[in-house]
């Protein structure tokens, strides 16, 4: 007789299985964070290596690194050589190196080093307040911290890249800059979206607006990129002004990390510095409506316990762009998982 309770290879996991393995999760980002932490792929980048051998400079206990290791290369990030004992780096854990493209390692030191493990130790805090795990487990806020501590500052701003990486070419693409004469790019940090769009688009001149540390290094970037003679660099902070007489204000993932109170200041300080005919583009992850999963309802939770902000629908845009005197235009969808918000005066 067959057994009732069998199931065929192909069929998803009972329910409860399902549930049990999304709490696992955190098993797996622990042990590539070590790995990260510990840069072991940069230390097996001249050829395999043991867990003896590298116990001492990583000052680990050698049989509890081995196990770590032994892991690893069950996850594909290191291949295990004949003897057992030495490891050697796989072609996923390529990309765990050092400024590897990407910039994996610096996104995991964030996301599994104390800021991100420390405010996510008060995600119930978060839930249970409506305020940020971060100011209960630091005492201060997210960018706060981030200015008294420039290793960690040099990590967010690599990790945000990594997570971000693949938007600056699919919103070049996916919207038409070229009719602007001046693209403003507010809190465009590195400015690798502005990059993307005098790229693309060879018409426009860019205006990259940030606190001024951080624009700093911008100009000898666009100048490496031959990009000098369409490109400046602005320093200030968003939230006193923002360049003037621009044709299109770019605003990329800004407006998630604040309050309401706090984006109706930015986006009025973007209404008074636009022509009347200039585009707002808020560069986000848009909600969608309904059960589909993705990537912003993940990163809804973490604007909620890191920086206090949010992600927001398309009619969440709308009304927050109106209370700022707009009118949300349309919303144009790309190949990455964030959409350009265009809005016009009202």
């Amino acid at each position: 007789m067959a057994n009732p309770e069998a199931r065929h290879p192909d069929a998803p996991p009972p329910p409860h299985v399902q549930i049990i393995q999304m709490g696992f999760g955190y098993w797996v980002s622990r042990a590539i964070y070590a790995a990260a932490k510990l840069a072991l792929p940069d230390r097996l980048v001249a050829g395999p290596r043991s867990a003896a051998d590298l116990a001492n400079e990583t000052g680990t206990h050698a049989p509890a690194l081995h196990r770590l290791m032994r892991l690893l290369a069950g996850l594909g990030v290191l291949n295990t050589e004949r003897d057992g004992q030495r490891f050697s780096l796989a072609p996923l854990g390529e990309a765990l190196k050092s400024n590897a493209h990407g910039y994996a390692r610096e996104t995991l030191l964030v996301l599994g080093g104390p800021m991100g493990w420390g405010a996510f130790g008060e995600y119930m805090h978060a839930l249970e307040t409506g305020k940020t795990g971060f100011e209960k487990a630091f005492g201060m806020p997210v960018f706060d911290y981030i200015a008294k501590h420039p290793e960690d500052a040099a990590n967010f701003t690599k990790a945000m890249i990594g997570v971000h990486g693949d938007e600056p070419p699919a919103i070049a693409e996916a919207y038409d800059f070229s009719g602007f004469g001046t693209i403003v790019d507010v809190g465009g940090a590195s400015g690798n979206m502005l990059v993307e769009i005098l790229r693309r688009h060879p018409g426009p001149r860019g205006v990259l607006f940030d606190l001024p540390h951080v624009v700093r290094d911008a100009p000898e970037r666009f100048r490496a990129l031959g990009l000098a003679d369409r490109f400046r660099a602005e320093g200030g902070s968003f939230f006193d002004s923002v360049p003037a007489f621009g044709d299109a204000y770019v605003i990329s993932h800004v407006i998630h990390d604040w309050n309401e109170e706090q984006c109706l200041t930015i986006l009025g300080n973007c209404h008074r510095a636009m022509k009347p005919d200039a585009k707002l583009l808020i560069v986000e992850f848009v909600l969608p409506a309904g059960d589909e999963m993705h990537p912003g309802k993940l990163l809804d939770l973490t604007m909620l316990v890191m920086p206090g902000g949010q992600e927001r629908t398309e009619a969440e845009y709308g009304a927050l762009l109106d209370r700022a005197g707009f009118r949300l235009t349309r919303v144009v969808p790309t190949r990455s998982a964030a959409s350009v918000v265009e809005g016009v005066k009202k």
